[in-house]
């Protein structure tokens, strides 16, 4: 489980294809040593599972399922991806849960600087089957950070970005148009499938039970 606070800032050093898989080196020192071969460790919000570790980089192989699914297919070599290790059981929950699986890819619009501040609005439109797990003032990862819904119209996702996030994430190398990662709240999919109303009765269902009538 990951908590969508962006520990460092990786670059890709290469990209092999195998097969129809990818392999990907990343040049991270920091995180580097503190991986063991075997280790999961979130790349721009995607889980994968860390390769011939070294002291300053490791590797990671891509299933072409996860390279056609993320936004990970759009890298190139030298390209920055935000960098996350799992939380520890006595570390502290300063973001919202983080799967590292990555619910499909949006589309940035762009970052729209905030009249006299220093702040931006991002913006992103999502793909339909996502928005329904949209809402104001939730939780949802981009590209693995942690952010708070600040509008939704539409399929258009706006939020606030501050200064720290920018300097700590990948986010000012992106570009209008690139993918991005979007993972939403796992509350909200949860409780999709828990509380279902009866077509016919009006009930209210609970993983196929019935919990109250209305």
């Amino acid at each position: 489980m990951f908590t969508g606070l962006v520990e460092e800032v990786g670059t890709i050093a290469s990209i092999v294809e195998r097969g129809g898989n990818h392999r990907i080196t990343i040049n991270a020192p920091n995180t580097a040593k503190e991986l063991r071969e075997g280790n999961s460790v979130a790349v721009s919000g995607v889980c994968l599972t860390a390769l011939d570790v070294k002291p300053e980089s490791f590797c990671a192989d891509l299933a072409a399922e996860t390279w056609a699914r993320t936004s990970l297919s759009r890298i190139t070599d030298g390209a920055r991806v935000n960098l996350e290790l799992p939380l520890k059981a006595d570390g502290r929950m300063g973001g919202h849960i983080v799967q590292g699986h990555v619910d499909g890819t949006g589309r940035l619009i762009g970052l729209e600087p905030i009249p006299n501040a220093d702040d931006f609005w991002m913006h992103i439109d999502v793909p339909e089957d996502l928005e329904k797990y949209v809402v104001f003032k939730g939780s949802i990862a981009i590209e693995g950070i942690s952010l708070t819904v600040a509008k939704l119209e539409g399929l258009r996702l706006t939020i606030a970005i501050i200064p720290h996030t920018i300097k700590m994430t990948n986010l000012d190398s992106l570009r209008a148009g690139d993918p991005v990662n979007i993972e939403t709240d796992i509350v909200a999919k949860y409780l999709e499938k828990w509380t279902r109303r009866d077509e016919l009765g009006g009930t209210l269902t609970i993983d196929g039970l019935v919990a109250q009538r209305f």
